[in-house]
């Protein structure tokens, strides 16, 4: 985003504005923390803002400030599309590509005639924002609004709520700050984000110490269910929809297993494969070490994409099908892989 491009924006936001903000479907901590975090911004600056989700997200986001206002568009269709259509800007954070909302807030946003603004750190973003702050380097979104907040000399606006959700994105997508995109400057911003009121040993806790009984039983099935390629140094988890069912899966309670394949000794690529019934689909989440990039894998083979070292994708095939489709693909990556 070009120095002129800040300053247009500025103007615009110098006078209170109807602003929808959004974030891709099934939203994680950087897509909440990220929208939520510029919400509390934007209300500061007294805009009539909401943040409107395309559905439902982890039990253990709604603790986040400003969670009780978010409009869940799949629940709540007529009321969000009336938002969107009346907006005069709209805000997608932590996502590229319409596709991303799903297809039916897809036809919507790309039909508003709001300015659309986009600020997001994922690869090869399709070209549909008037003004579009994208950068693959940064570790997270919520690192990215703090600098567009800053960048509109705001920074000293950062307040405790800000703050929190600013937080929670840089956490949990640089995994608690040791995947690489974790720079410097990354922990310059948390710790200026602790001086404004980030309770970061609360935050962590808010985040990852809400296990229930049943999601680790899944987590154990899932360690069962693991396969090993070790002469192609990739592992790989499945789960099925009756696995699901057994342990009485909610929404989240699979985030994070593909780590443990993926910290395996001598492993460089993880995969978990987790079936939907009701999409009917194959969900895959990627994983990598190094220079494998699962973003390209995802894109060529499975729909997806990401980042180099994370990303994600699909199979519309049975599980059976789509875990033979990648065993034999993974042979032409072997050079890759080695």
């Amino acid at each position: 985003m070009t120095k002129a491009q800040i300053s247009e924006l500025k103007a615009v936001l110098s006078t209170p504005k109807n602003i929808v903000i959004v974030p891709h479907r099934n939203p994680d901590g950087d897509a909440m923390g990220s929208t939520l975090g510029l919400y509390h911004y934007l209300k500061l600056h007294e805009h009539n803002a909401v943040v409107i989700a395309p559905n439902d997200y982890p039990d253990f986001l709604k603790w986040l400030p400003g969670d009780d206002t978010v409009l869940k568009f799949e629940a709540q269709q007529d009321e969000s599309e009336a938002l969107i259509n009346k907006a005069d800007l709209i805000f997608t954070l932590d996502f590229n590509a319409f596709h991303r909302a799903g297809h039916d807030m897809a036809e919507i946003l790309a039909t508003a005639s709001a300015t659309k603004i986009m600020i997001d750190h994922h690869q090869q973003p399709d070209d549909y924002a008037a003004y579009m702050y994208s950068d693959v380097k940064m570790s997270s979104t919520c690192e990215m609004v703090y600098n567009f907040i800053e960048m509109l000399n705001d920074s000293d606006k950062i307040n405790e709520n800000i703050a929190t959700c600013l937080y929670v994105g840089i956490m949990t997508d640089t995994g608690s700050f040791r995947f690489p995109a974790t720079t410097s400057r990354t922990h310059q911003v948390i710790g200026n984000l602790i001086d404004k009121g980030a309770d970061n040993s609360q935050i962590h806790n808010n985040i990852y110490d809400t296990n229930s009984y049943s999601r680790l039983q899944l987590l154990g099935r899932a360690m069962q269910n693991l396969k090993v390629i070790p002469e192609l140094k990739t592992a790989y988890m499945t789960l099925s929809q009756a696995e699901l069912d057994e342990f009485n899966f909610k929404k989240g309670d699979t985030e994070g297993f593909v780590n443990y394949a993926l910290s395996l000794k001598g492993i460089i690529f993880a995969a978990i494969f987790i079936e939907s019934k009701q999409d009917h689909i194959i969900k895959i989440s990627l994983r990598s070490k190094g220079e494998f990039s699962v973003n390209e894998f995802s894109r060529a083979h499975f729909g997806g994409g990401g980042h180099t070292n994370a990303a994600g994708g699909k199979s519309e095939d049975d599980m059976k099908t789509t875990i033979h489709k990648f065993i034999s693909i993974l042979p032409n990556y072997k050079q890759d892989l080695s």
